[in-house]
């Protein structure tokens, strides 16, 4: 098939093309490098089955395609609060231009939604059924707000116009080209760890996240996009559920290095619970993470250990 993917040069679109392409699938980039990097994607370019378009998908694009990922939108708190009004935008202007372009050349599309719509959770682990707390005019809202109205307007153009939609709600995904800087709690750790600094703990460290590696994360969305006649969300994460200070210590295992910490405030509205309910993937997709947190830090260390300079790296030299 041809596909596109929005956000392609991203941490999770990076791979989710390279496996399209390993599907025997013709794939179609889209990204405006906000968070993107072309060095993600660059191994690809000689793939006579990938085209990478720099574009934002605030603008509409035409193109003749079979299925559309749309994962286009700044991921972590640091990124998408730098630029809430453009988050908003990107998360209902380019929803909606991407939802336009399905309905004219009848492809199927999945949004990526997240795990940030349930808010701060009043139920746990959290349901799909589950409509969330979420705070409409806080700090995080142009990131979790934005995406509950992107879920409207996917529910909205099924409704109304008859277009195959699908809705992943991603929960806490991480692994191999995430960014260094982009303040999310596993690369924090990592970055932190190599470089022999103290790990920063914001609250009491006892809130919980679930933590899913990125290819079982890809697997998932490739199978909800493939499967037939479905049109409400699907969570996608791993259920294992750990605190902060439980990452911590598993980071500084991996690491081999000491485990000190260094406290701050807890941001606004920073959920104390999330964990994924996935019984709807399990019977509907047969899926489930196989990659256990242990397995997928390592990779996700090794990744970072080759990117930092050795001078910024613990017992590193320094010039």
């Amino acid at each position: 098939m041809r596909i596109v993917v929005t956000g392609g040069a991203g941490f999770i679109g990076s791979h989710l093309c390279e496996r399209l392409l390993a599907d025997g699938h013709q794939v179609i980039c889209l990204d405006n490098f906000f968070t993107g990097r072309r060095e993600n994607i660059e191994h690809l370019f000689d793939n006579r089955h990938f085209e990478l378009l720099r574009h934002d998908v605030i603008e509409p694009i035409l193109l003749e395609v079979d299925q559309i990922y749309n994962l286009a939108c700044p991921a972590s708190p640091i990124h998408y609060q730098y630029n809430p009004v453009k988050t908003v935008k990107t998360n209902v202007m380019g929803t909606m231009n991407m939802l336009g372009l399905a309905k004219r050349v009848r492809a199927r599309i999945l949004q990526a939604s997240t795990s940030e719509v349930y808010g701060d959770p009043h139920i746990h682990p959290q349901t799909e059924d589950y409509w969330g707390n979420v705070n409409p005019i806080g700090l995080r809202s142009c990131y979790d707000e934005g995406k509950r109205v992107a879920e409207t307007l996917m529910a909205d153009y099924h409704r109304q116009n008859k277009v195959e939609i699908r809705i992943a709600r991603i929960f806490n995904t991480y692994g191999p080209r995430m960014l260094e800087n982009d303040g999310r709690v596993v690369s924090n750790f990592i970055v932190q760890t190599l470089k022999g600094q103290e790990l920063t703990i914001y609250g009491s460290g006892e809130q919980t996240r679930s933590f899913c590696y990125v290819d079982d994360l890809v697997d998932g969305l490739i199978r909800l996009m493939n499967v037939a006649d479905w049109h409400l969300p699907v969570n996608l994460g791993n259920p294992n559920e750990f605190t902060i200070k439980q990452l911590a210590e598993e980071v500084a295992k991996v690491c081999g290095g000491p485990l000190r910490l260094r406290s701050e405030p807890l941001p606004q509205d920073d959920p104390r619970q999330r964990q994924p309910n996935i019984q709807r993937a399990r019977e509907l997709l047969g899926w489930q993470p196989t990659i256990q947190l242990r397995e997928g830090l390592e990779r996700t260390v090794a990744y970072f250990s080759q990117r930092l300079p050795s001078s910024a790296l613990a017992g590193g030299s320094v010039a």
